[in-house]
């Protein structure tokens, strides 16, 4: 299984914008709270597909990651300590799929964050041995699925959701 160090590095997106990225820690739970702060109402809905209750326990439960079933990278602000997104790659026990979920903090949106973080777990999740990649996304969240399909990503319904869409890729 690859380790945390060689998954932390930086990351220059298709715009220029620089940024650091690595697997969350215990000890990022205060700059993950303040992340989660300065996201808005519909960067939470969107991620979490509802409005979550921003509380210690939420938090904790993003930086309690088990790096074998779930890993979480945070991206770093250039020169600094700020969580500028963060993207969780959920596997499936059988170890064939990863679920994605990637938010942004609105004031580096448009900078390709998004791009680069999305290629960087799809390419930890192609050395996990995953077959396929996905993400369920609100229909509202046009932006996110514009750059998956622009990715690579197939889209199909979610049964018995129709304000949901399922975007898949599969993996080499």
């Amino acid at each position: 299984m690859p380790t945390a160090a060689e998954w932390s590095r930086r990351l220059v997106t298709q715009t220029g914008f620089e940024f650091d990225t690595r697997p969350v820690t215990p000890a990022d739970e205060v700059l993950l709270g303040d992340f989660l702060r300065h996201l808005t109402p519909e960067d939470l809905r969107f991620r979490f597909l509802s409005t979550p209750k921003l509380d210690t326990s939420l938090i904790h439960s993003m930086v309690d990651v088990d790096h074998e079933l779930n890993e979480r990278f945070v991206a770093i602000a250039p020169g600094g300590d700020t969580i500028i997104a963060s993207a969780l790659l959920a596997i499936d026990p059988h170890r064939n799929t990863g679920e994605v979920a990637i938010a942004i903090r609105p004031e580096y949106k448009r900078r390709g964050i998004s791009w680069s973080l999305l290629e960087h777990v799809t390419r930890y999740a192609t050395a996990r041995g995953l077959k396929q990649i996905e993400s369920i996304e609100s229909r509202d969240n046009q932006a996110a699925i514009s750059l998956e399909q622009q990715m690579g990503f197939t889209l199909s319904p979610v049964e018995g959701e129709p304000s949901l869409v399922l975007v898949q890729r599969d993996l080499p």
